[in-house]
């Protein structure tokens, strides 16, 4: 059988398809290209890109699998997989760490002006009177979406004196009550947040669920956190929000359009931004590419 390797995934990964498979590596295709390449593969692996359309999976006579490589399955035509009876994988356990993390160090770096107290030294500029921060010692996080990653927010939460508190539609008051962490309704946890932090896929319900409305409900000192889709924040809402002062910054590391280009939003001075780096570090992309491959094994290896 045939695998199609479209994006970089880990090494040990590939190694362990090539035990039992024809692995062909191609990265960066347009959608002409990948129908092309994928018209004799029998499993085909991605990341968050490329777009995995109606057209590729049509084309794609022989697919019976496609293995997205992380955690979103937006670029993925699901409604013409399960017509055509192909099996859609991924790695949701993979990059739990590693975004979690992100938050941390996107809230910190906010809070304690590092990426402008580092500037300014490289300019040879002392401004330390200038760069007072924030503890995030005895501060509320609200987690909208306490799934894996969610769960892990709230972990590290407690290690730093926070009070974590929770939203999500399918709760889990097992894991909650092990965590120590609250139910809130949405607008409760918006109003009573000091960071609100959005860890939910992107579907139809939840594209554009913060909105002008929902950042009307939060305090005028919040901070909200996005490491989940761009999708999910209405970003012109977002802006206004910013530019009124109805909340105190947005830390954003995804966007609607990637990458983003000459955006008002990302140059915003009370916003700090990256380019969708959540998951990427070592291990996460490591575990990610190998659990995938572990998968696609077993479901076709007899």
């Amino acid at each position: 059988m045939n695998v199609l390797v479209a994006a970089d995934i880990a090494d040990e990964a590939i190694a362990r398809l090539e035990k039992h498979f024809t692995v062909t590596k191609a990265f960066g295709l347009n959608e002409k290209e990948l129908i092309e390449r994928a018209r004799d593969a029998d499993v085909l692996v991605v990341r968050s890109k490329p777009m995995v359309t109606r057209k590729v999976i049509e084309s794609a006579k022989h697919l019976k699998m496609v293995a997205r490589a992380g955690v979103g399955l937006d670029n993925i035509d699901l409604e013409a997989c399960n017509e055509h009876d192909i099996q859609v994988v991924n790695a949701p356990s993979a990059l739990s760490e590693s975004v979690a993390e992100l938050v941390f160090a996107m809230l910190l770096s906010f809070e304690r002006n590092i990426v402008r107290a580092d500037n300014s030294l490289k300019e040879e500029k002392w401004i330390k009177k200038e760069l007072k921060g924030v503890e995030l010692h005895k501060k509320t996080i609200g987690i909208i979406g306490f799934g894996r990653i969610g769960s892990h927010i709230a972990t590290i939460a407690k290690g730093f004196g926070m009070t974590p508190i929770a939203y999500d539609v399918h709760w889990d008051q097992e894991m909650a009550d092990e965590l120590g962490v609250e139910f809130r309704e949405l607008d409760a946890l918006l109003s009573e947040s000091d960071y609100v932090t959005l860890h939910v896929p992107l579907l139809p319900q939840t594209r554009g669920m913060i909105a002008a409305g929902e950042l009307a409900k939060m305090k005028d000192s919040a901070i909200i956190i996005n490491t989940s889709r761009g999708g999910i924040v209405d970003e012109k809402a977002l802006y206004s929000a910013l530019q009124e002062g109805m909340i105190r910054g947005a830390c954003l590391d995804v966007f609607e359009n990637e990458p983003p280009g000459d955006d008002k939003l990302v140059k915003h001075p009370h916003v700090l931004a990256t380019p969708h780096v959540g998951a990427s570090t070592e291990e996460a992309q490591t575990k990610a590419g190998v659990i995938i491959a572990d998968k696609v094994i077993e479901a076709l290896v007899p």
